[in-house]
């Protein structure tokens, strides 16, 4: 298969695309030409991808796929992917179906026996775990945690001695209280790496022990995106 060819979608195929998760730069060349020439992209928000779409000189048709009809939906994209349309499945950004809706569509194509292609690009996830310093040769993501505390601390306890780096999604509202619950259940020496709005203009990284972060947390902006690792007990920056 030539490179030119390669960019173009097939009849009867899921396109799983990464969008940008802040710099619209990194919007990958194939990502690119498959939004542009699929027959219909199924989106978490019409109006965010719409306006994505905008800004890359695109009009496509949407439809809208996101965690209120999603089991309805997966079915419905499957049938058109059946009769041979091409899809492309995004998120508002970063990677779907991780902590976004993505899953039940490309499950519903498996199930089928319909041809899934990824499109990999941006992901929130991948972007801290390389750039924080804590170990990456194992880990453990678990999207977003309760938003119950006594579900959190739980959660902190039960992985303690976890061999490998925990890695989560926190919003704005919870991201200190998540920090100072680590602090107590794991103790302020854990190290640990906050990072918020990744790729984006007010992008910061906080990262050392887990009672420096809580204090530099405590004078920081928290408006944005956040994502957690925690390192293992026994790992030291």
């Amino acid at each position: 298969m030539s490179e030119n060819t390669s960019l173009l979608p097939q009849p009867g195929h899921l396109y799983v695309v990464a969008t940008p998760i802040g710099n619209l730069s990194d919007l990958t060349e194939r990502a690119r030409a498959i939004l542009a020439a699929v027959d219909l992209i199924a989106c978490e928000d019409t109006r965010t991808t719409g306006g994505l779409l905008t800004r890359l000189g695109m009009r496509k048709d949407l439809v809208a796929y996101h965690e209120h009809n999603e089991i309805e939906a997966a079915e419905r994209l499957a049938d058109q992917l059946a009769a041979g349309r091409s899809i492309a499945v995004v998120s508002d950004a970063g990677t779907p179906a991780l902590s976004d809706p993505g899953f039940r569509v490309v499950r519903a194509c498996r199930r089928r026996g319909l041809p899934v292609v990824p499109v990999p690009g941006p992901s929130a996830l991948t972007a801290v775990l390389s750039a924080s310093g804590l170990p990456t040769n194992g880990f453990l993501y678990v999207g977003f945690l309760p938003a119950k505390s006594a579900a959190r601390i739980a959660f902190f306890d039960k992985y303690r001695a976890f061999d490998y780096t925990l890695a989560l999604y926190e919003s704005c509202h919870r991201i200190e209280k998540a920090v100072a619950e680590i602090v107590a259940t794991l103790g302020p020496a854990r190290t640990i790496c906050v990072a918020k709005e990744v790729t984006k203009l007010h992008e910061t990284f906080f990262v050392g022990p887990a009672g420096d972060v809580q204090a530099r947390l405590a004078k920081a902006s928290l408006k944005g995106e956040f994502v957690l690792l925690i390192a293992p007990e026994d790992f030291v920056l």
